[in-house]
């Protein structure tokens, strides 16, 4: 359990979390920085140090010359939040519904694959920090740890992504486990009809099995700490490995599951989802209205705004740039998410100014996941907890769910 609040701070606390129900913080005092960073710069600068250089590089880059992952932090950068200096809010509450769950923030813990490059058994880890501070979590159909694995780690309900199969019988079969273990809701990825190009992967030689460089070989003898983990936890797809015949290893079962993925996802695979899953069912990978109207149109519940933390297609538009249109496109008949770029309090505040009910975050938890685990997931969360404070008390903002009129103001 994470102390979310200084002692002096008054609040009602929810189950499991202290400090967290209705969230809602007195007075001009602020929320205690984590022990392990004052800033979320400081969990970044430590990912780095602990992971090898081709590790770190897989997490940090976009695709092909990462024009649009350098845009999505560019056009955060770039909006200003109106600042009020006599309407401080003396009760400030940050508690909503994100994703079907009562939420602490409007935060979650959004898909990463692979996580176990970065730490062992790190869905795990990402999942009990997300439920001891109260925000949803979704678990990757691409993850280390399987659907099985993270539920009998925590009894807190998370989400499933789902990467759609060509073959339906592995997806009803994926679907089935997600119910099975009372996921409330199942998110699908639909940016990925092809891959983009990763040029640092490339460069690095980042393959299955990989081709190390003497270079990186040295820089591996220089993170013992990590090569000791990896070796101890050598990861795979552990929920697609079950399919595999031929193998649990990495390489054997991403060889398996590469020509198998269906890539493209139509509106008769969108149809059938809604058809085949009882729960919530969220679109992750929208940039553009006129895509928000086909899913709203299908029967989703919730769209995530995202081109895929810029991994995607190269010189498309920002996530938050895109935000409002999509929100002018369908109202109020979806809820409305946004991830990529995303690294601060004062980023969430933002995107709630802009129409987002909530955002997902990706690198930013990983940051301090990679060191640390669930402490540094933990660490993550309490940060963001504090900017948003921070931004809320300076902005006179009482209320996520009630934003001031003309809060976010800039191109």
């Amino acid at each position: 359990m994470y102390e979310h609040f200084d002692s002096h701070l008054t609040g009602v606390p929810a189950k499991g979390v202290t400090g967290v129900d209705t969230v809602e913080v007195r007075g001009g005092a602020m929320l205690r920085p984590s022990p392990l960073a004052n800033h979320p710069a400081h969990l970044r600068a430590k990912a780095k140090r602990y992971l090898p250089a081709i590790v770190f590089d897989f997490l940090e880059g976009g695709s092909h010359d990462e024009i649009t992952m350098r845009r999505n932090r560019a056009d955060f950068d770039a909006l200003r939040l109106r600042q009020r200096v006599f309407d401080h809010s003396v009760i400030r509450t940050t508690r909503t519904t994100l994703l079907g769950q009562v939420a602490s923030m409007p935060v979650a813990l959004g898909p990463v694959g692979m996580c176990g490059a970065f730490h062992p058994q790190a869905e795990v880890h990402a999942a009990r920090a997300a439920a001891a501070f109260g925000v949803p979590y979704c678990l990757s159909s691409l993850a280390s740890s399987s659907i099985e694995d993270v539920a009998a780690a925590t009894d807190a309900p998370f989400l499933f992504q789902l990467y759609l199969m060509k073959d339906r019988e592995i997806n009803a079969s994926l679907m089935q486990r997600a119910e099975r273990a009372k996921c409330p809701a199942l998110m699908v990825n639909v940016d990925t009809a092809v891959q983009g190009r990763r040029n640092r992967d490339l460069d690095n030689g980042v393959s299955i099995p990989l081709n190390l460089r003497i270079w990186q070989l040295l820089d591996l003898v220089r993170r013992p700490q990590w090569v000791f983990r990896f070796l101890r936890n050598k990861p795979t797809l552990a929920n697609l490995a079950p399919y595999c015949p031929d193998g649990q290893d990495l390489a054997t079962v991403s060889a398996w599951a590469e020509p198998r993925f269906k890539g493209a996802v139509s509106r008769d695979d969108l149809e059938w989802l809604r058809k085949n899953w009882s729960g919530k069912l969220i679109v992750k990978g929208v940039l553009d209205p006129e895509d928000a109207v086909v899913a709203a149109d299908l029967g989703v519940d919730s769209v995530v705004v995202s081109n895929h933390g810029g991994r995607q297609l190269d010189s498309a538009a920002s996530s938050i740039e895109m935000l409002p249109r999509v929100r002018d496109a369908v109202g109020g008949r979806v809820e409305l998410t946004l991830d990529s770029g995303v690294r601060s309090g004062f980023d969430v505040l933002k995107a709630l100014g802009r129409g987002a009910d909530g955002c997902l975050l990706g690198r930013a938890y990983i940051y301090g996941l990679a060191p640390y685990g669930e402490r540094g997931v933990a660490a993550a969360l309490q940060l963001i907890a504090q900017e948003l404070d921070e931004a809320m008390t300076l902005t006179g903002t009482a209320d996520v769910n009630a934003l001031p009129e003309n809060l976010v103001f800039g191109p």
